[in-house]
């Protein structure tokens, strides 16, 4: 399998990091799916991906938090490419609080999305991973998750969240276990606040400029996608710098 035959499937993908992997994936010649819950927002980021050299692009739009829209976008893709190089999970939902004070339908949809949604698109996507890995074996096929650092450290105010996201950093480290044997590895970068959209609810006590950036996390990505398949990097925590490493 060469670059150009190469497919990926990239969840949140009309904006912030989920955007700035599908162009990295593009420029590189991979054929996209790209799902995100704005269908016209998605249109115009398809097209800019096939202009910065993606061979094909599916555009489907799905809410994570829906489990036939999710059904959808596995469907989709394994309808248009058959096999699936690499599985990025990108969308994700969050919310601050403290414990004493969560919401249970704001847990019930941070759960949903954050957790649910992402082992439904592995359970249906294991096929076309074994299937990519099978084809190029040295290379095999990756799964690659954003958590957060707030999924490894606890973080006062995040814990829904950060409960989501370690379930999540759980959760890889258990599919590695079953399938890295057959060329399946899984990986979670867990960054402190990325300067996404996402974030801007906090720029009073942390500007932009202090943020990680977009494109941190997608080099990032795109070592991963370079590894062997004898590599398995379960989890990786990316903090910002003039931290104590511990914190969002």
């Amino acid at each position: 399998m060469t670059e150009a035959t190469r497919t990926a499937l990239i969840t949140g993908a009309s904006r912030g990091i989920g955007l700035g992997i599908a162009e990295r994936l593009a420029r590189q010649g991979y054929s996209l799916t790209i799902t995100a819950r704005d269908a016209d927002r998605l249109a115009t980021v398809a097209d800019s991906l096939r202009a910065a050299g993606a061979p094909d692009v599916a555009v489907t739009p799905a809410d994570m938090a829906d489990a036939e829209g999710v059904a959808g976008v596995l469907a989709a893709h394994a309808e248009r490419f058959g096999a699936m190089s690499a599985l990025v999970l990108n969308a994700g939902v969050g919310s601050a609080g403290p414990v004493a004070e969560a919401s249970m339908r704001r847990f019930d949809k941070t759960f949903a999305v954050n957790v649910r949604a992402p082992l439904q698109l592995v359970q249906g996507a294991l096929p076309l991973l074994r299937s990519a890995a099978a084809a190029e074996p040295a290379r095999g096929a990756k799964v690659i998750a954003l958590s957060s650092i707030t999924g490894v450290y606890a973080e006062a105010g995040l814990a829904v969240y950060g409960a989501a996201k370690a379930a999540l950093v759980s959760l890889f480290a258990t599919l590695n276990a079953e399938e890295s044997g057959n060329g399946v590895t899984a990986t979670t970068i867990a960054p402190g606040y990325v300067d996404t959209d996402m974030s801007a609810w906090i720029h009073d006590r942390i500007p932009p400029q202090d943020m990680l950036t977009v494109n941190d996390v997608v080099e990032m990505v795109d070592s991963l996608l370079r590894l062997s398949s004898r590599a398995v990097v379960p989890n990786i925590v990316m903090s910002r710098a003039g931290t104590d490493g511990y914190r969002a």
